[in-house]
């Protein structure tokens, strides 16, 4: 027995963990009834929903795939032309409302009906009418109003049906209509739930009365049919009905509604197709929910985002999720934690609905996936994502029709503070510091030199001259190198010349860029292996006008694989962790580099769905600089003490960029790996000396200087030290890699491509038998 409000009652199991209240008639329930009606109390309310887990994992974006999942036939994309929040699809057809109910072909784009709605009613829910047989489906709509009606549309006649439930809703909003099988349930915003099953024709007809009606708390945020059961939201909490059409079984399947307090209100959910005793709910501070079928308990919380999550959507193994940046994301829950399979832009504006089309499998024999967006905008993606599962299994095939080997790669950063290289003679360590550099890096095949200021950006005469001095007509290479990158460049060559003895280098780029400068060498039998060499700039100081900050990218091509070296210099400043978020999220998501035309040279050599535009479609990425990351949270003294105690643990709990990457799921170098480090902070020193900052500002000492790459699994990373320079406030940082590159051949390509081909066909062939 259990006591709810000062009675007793009897508790009967529906299933293990599972609870009905009292039986209770049709339409009993009080509309009006508070919601704390239904609860016992909050202590009880926990244990129903039972423990679950937070994951504080985010998903993994190391294999992101970019490349949008255009579907292969019809049409991708239809304006709808106004104004429209709500649609239902089946197969070819779509159908939109609002001010206007319309549908469309998926085919060809062509509008098949449109029908304003009158002065003050709006279509405010549109559902498909099922079909006596398989081949009538899509053939009728039902529009429920703003004015509580329910009206029957003909897509072929382009005509309203006469039979209309008028005001059936009272004159309170439709604000759903569901399909469960061959029933449609219709529900309003006063909590009104009428069920209409099929009459002798075997479909549903509003000539008819409601075969039940069901009364639901007041206060509808969201709502979906899972299984026989009605989830029911209103905000955080989610109820459980059991609508049947006989009335004959417990309609409130809960005692007290289910929900989590420490996470943000419900405003999405879905079904996964291939975990079905599992739903899913998406919340407003980007986290989804995870609740049993079975026992109603809540089984874990995972944080995707830190956005609103407008839609849901299981397809297959995956789950489709659209946010307000009208972004698209596809998440694979088959690995833990979850990975974001895609991520592309899908709408210019919020992404209000995606919606999966199960009968798109046995009507078009594809599987479309549409989402509808702010933007009014209404478009058809892959759901069984074709591409991408041919590229991965291409590139997880590679071993069968490439030839590898491995290229060491020594690559250095340093904030040079202005320095030259005469700058090193002052010193006898300092003026050791390139030669031993590279007589100690094991003869590599690549050498990367990144610097930052190399002039003084802290002169602010001298930095203005060159940012409001107009541009000369440019010359050679050799006219519009400055001194001091010039200077470094034949620095560089000489002591290649002179410490790598045996070794031929040829210099093979050379880039500026405010104080940026990257010198790339490579052993002169690699260098007719290159092509595609290009270099770009991206300028993040003062509102992305001047190079003062900003990024130098160079990419080529090494046989058949792609590389891309990106030299930073991020926003300065303790507080200034956002505005590094920042420039790094425009770094790498600014397309720079010309597309590569060719398809199936982006399979072979870029990644992600990439058309070697940006830099994280290239396969090996290193990027360095002084990307200015800080020490939160200690002050100057204690990570200081901290250091000289080589304490370094309690320091990098607190550095920007390590505990971005466990906290914030859009922070860009979450792709990027980086060797664990074990040296002192690099920054900031009284220059000549061993000594932290002691002038008037005491910056803080912090690990500014860094190296990270993303190589999935073709880049290795041998070391990761720190060298005594001391003629900067920062100490330089090398790393020496493994990069591993590919040479095609042709005919085994071919051969891997067509088998690739008909296992697609083969797997897309049983899926679509499965849904049939």
């Amino acid at each position: 027995m259990l006591r709810m409000h000062g009675r007793s009652m009897t508790v009967s199991h529906r299933k293990p963990g599972e609870f009905r209240v009292p039986p209770a008639t049709t339409e009993t329930s009080n509309p009006s009834s508070s919601p704390s009606d239904l609860l016992i109390s909050s202590a009880s309310k926990a244990q129903t929903n039972g423990a679950h887990t937070v994951n504080a994992a985010y998903p993994d974006t190391s294999k992101t795939n970019r490349r949008p999942p255009y579907i292969k036939s019809g049409v991708h994309e239809i304006p709808t032309k106004y104004d429209s929040r709500i649609f239902d699809v089946c197969g070819e057809k779509i159908c939109t409302g609002g001010a206007l109910t319309r549908v469309w072909s998926l085919l060809d784009g062509e509008m098949l009906m449109s029908f304003a709605m009158g002065e003050g009613t709006k279509g405010t829910a549109v559902a498909f009418k099922p079909g006596a047989n398989v081949d009538e489906e899509g053939a009728r709509v039902w529009i429920g109003t703003s004015m509580g009606d329910i009206m029957e549309a003909d897509i072929g006649t382009q005509s309203m049906m006469p039979n209309k439930a008028t005001a059936v809703h009272g004159r309170y909003e439709v604000v759903k209509i569901y399909r469960h099988f061959s029933e449609l349930w219709s529900l309003d915003e006063g909590g009104t739930l009428h069920i209409w099953t099929p009459d002798e024709t075997g479909v549903p007809n509003l000539a008819n009365s409601p075969s039940q009606t069901f009364r639901v708390p007041r206060g509808h945020t969201f709502s979906m049919v899972v299984g026989d059961e009605l989830w029911y939201v209103t905000g955080k909490d989610i109820r459980v009905f059991l609508p049947s059409a006989g009335g004959d079984s417990q309609f409130q399947v809960l005692i007290r509604p289910l929900g989590q307090e420490s996470i943000g209100e419900i405003t999405a959910g879905t079904l996964l197709p291939s975990d079905p005793d599992k739903v899913f709910f998406g919340h407003n501070d980007g986290k989804i929910s995870i609740y049993s079928r079975a026992n109603y308990s809540c089984l874990e919380v995972v944080s995707i985002s830190t956005y609103k999550i407008n839609s849901l959507a299981g397809v297959g193994k995956n789950v489709w999720a659209g946010y307000n940046t009208g972004r698209m994301c596809v998440y694979d829950l088959s690995q833990s934690p979850w990975a974001v399979k895609k991520d592309w832009q899908a709408h210019d504006n919020p992404v209000v609905r995606i919606l999966p089309d199960r009968a798109s499998c046995y009507r078009l024999n594809r599987y479309q996936v549409v989402s509808l967006g702010a933007d009014n905008m209404i478009r058809s993606w892959d759901g069984h994502l074709q591409e991408d599962w041919l590229e991965a299994e291409m590139k997880a095939r590679d071993v069968d029709y490439c030839d590898f080997q491995k290229l060491k790669t020594l690559v250095m950063t340093w904030n040079a503070g202005a320095s030259t290289p005469n700058s090193l003679r002052y010193s006898e360590s300092d003026s050791t510091f390139i030669q031993n550099l590279l007589q100690s890096s094991g003869s590599p095949d690549i050498i990367v030199f990144g610097f930052q200021e190399l002039v003084d950006l802290e002169d602010k005469t001298a930095t203005a001259k060159r940012f409001l001095k107009p541009k000369k007509k440019e010359g050679s290479d050799q006219e519009r190198m400055s001194h001091q990158y010039r200077d470094w460049r034949d620095f560089l060559v000489r002591s290649l010349d002179d410490y790598m003895s045996g070794d031929l280098y040829h210099l093979l780029h050379t880039a500026p860029l405010v104080g940026l400068f990257t010198c790339i060498f490579v052993k002169a039998d690699l260098r007719d292996r290159i092509s595609n060499l290009s270099s770009a700039e991206v300028k993040r100081g003062m509102g992305g006008l001047h190079g003062n900050k900003g990024a130098i990218v160079v990419r080529f091509m090494i046989d058949d694989t792609s590389l891309c070296f990106t030299n930073c210099h991020l926003a300065a400043g303790q507080s200034q962790a956002n505005s590094r978020h920042a420039d790094l999220a425009a770094i790498l998501e600014t397309a720079i580099f010309p597309v590569e035309r060719d398809q199936s040279r982006r399979i072979d050599s870029y990644v992600g769905g990439g058309d070697g535009s940006m830099i994280l479609d290239h396969e090996l990425c290193l990027l360095n600089g002084d990307l200015n990351y800080r020490i939160d949270t200690m002050s100057r003294d204690t990570v200081v003490t901290a250091v000289k105690s080589n304490n370094l643990a309690k320091l990098l709990e607190r550095d920007q960029l390590l505990v971005a990457r466990r906290r914030n799921p859009g922070f860009k170098l979450r792709a990027f790996d980086e060797l664990p480090i074990t040296f002192a902070p690099t920054y900031k020193y009284d220059v000549g000396t061993d000594n932290y900052d002691t002038s008037e500002k005491k910056r803080s000492p912090a690990w500014c200087d860094r190296l990270l790459y993303r190589g999935r699994g073709r880049i290795e990373q041998l070391d990761y030290v720190r060298h005594e320079v001391r003629v900067s406030d920062h100490r330089p940082v090398s790393g020496r890699f493994w990069f591993t590159v590919k040479r095609i051949s042709a005919k085994r390509r071919a051969m891997a491509w067509m088998e690739c081909q008909q296992r697609w066909e083969d797997l897309r062939e049983r899926e679509a038998g499965e849904e049939k």
